[in-house]
């Protein structure tokens, strides 16, 4: 059973589940309605900040579009890991494990889904809340530095969330690991690559260093591409243990 065959039989099935659900619905489009929000209130609050306090954030701005670097693969990883939990309460993962689809295979279609949106979406957020600093080619590679984070929230749900109410609990909890790397921007190297430890740290250090044009952005891709892909392994483990539980 090829790819092919499993997105043809799994990704119709996601489909409806997710047009029936409102809230996964609405979260499908969540990145373009923060980019959208950015993009018109940023502007608002540089001019008003200034006018007040005479404080320029303009220079600030790589340190908001980070976060949305973190958020795009954050949240399609929340849909799938949601749809995950809906299939466990089902029992449609116990069913699997009686079909001739593979468990590798219907992890690799799980995994896949949500990172390929997150590389696809990042760069659309990224024009349309008009980041300057960085070109589409760096928008890429920033996506592809925080791709593996979308499987890691899937799996992080499905292993440790009995439903969706625990699972936004989880989200709520875990956010920490959103906000803190931001405060990384004011820690001077290298000092700074203490918050390396965590993975969340990486794909927006590759943005921060695409726009002020240093030359080590592919190396902090590389390693956090290193440390993420560790931690998505050991989160697939514990998830087939869940699932053969």
């Amino acid at each position: 059973m090829n790819v092919f065959t499993v997105i043809k039989a799994l990704g119709p099935i996601d489909g409806r589940n997710v047009r029936r659900d409102s809230m996964l619905r609405w979260m499908l489009w969540g990145p373009v309605f923060i980019a959208a929000a950015f993009r018109f209130l940023w502007p608002w609050v540089v001019t008003r900040v200034q006018a007040q306090t005479g404080l320029d954030l303009r220079p600030y701005a790589p340190l908001i579009y980070g976060y949305l670097v973190l958020m795009c693969p954050v949240i399609y990883g929340m849909v799938v890991g949601f749809l995950l939990l809906d299939e466990r309460d089902d029992h449609t993962l116990t069913a699997l494990q009686v079909t001739p689809l593979p468990l590798i295979h219907y992890a690799a279609y799980r995994m896949s889904l949500p990172a390929l949106m997150g590389v696809v979406m990042t760069p659309f957020a990224l024009v349309l809340i008009g980041a300057p600093e960085v070109s589409l080619a760096g928008m890429l590679l920033a996506a592809l530095a925080a791709a593996p984070l979308a499987p890691m929230t899937m799996f992080f749900l499905a292993v440790y969330a009995a439903n969706k109410v625990q699972g936004l609990a989880l989200i709520k909890a875990s956010g920490v690991f959103l906000i803190i790397p931001l405060a990384a921007w004011f820690v001077p190297m290298p000092w700074q690559i203490a918050f390396g430890l965590m993975p969340t740290y990486w794909p927006v250090k590759v943005y921060w260093a695409l726009a002020a044009g240093e030359l080590g952005a592919w190396f902090y891709a590389v390693a956090g591409l290193c440390l993420q892909l560790v931690l998505v392994y050991g989160l697939l483990r514990r998830f087939k243990k869940v699932m053969y539980r």
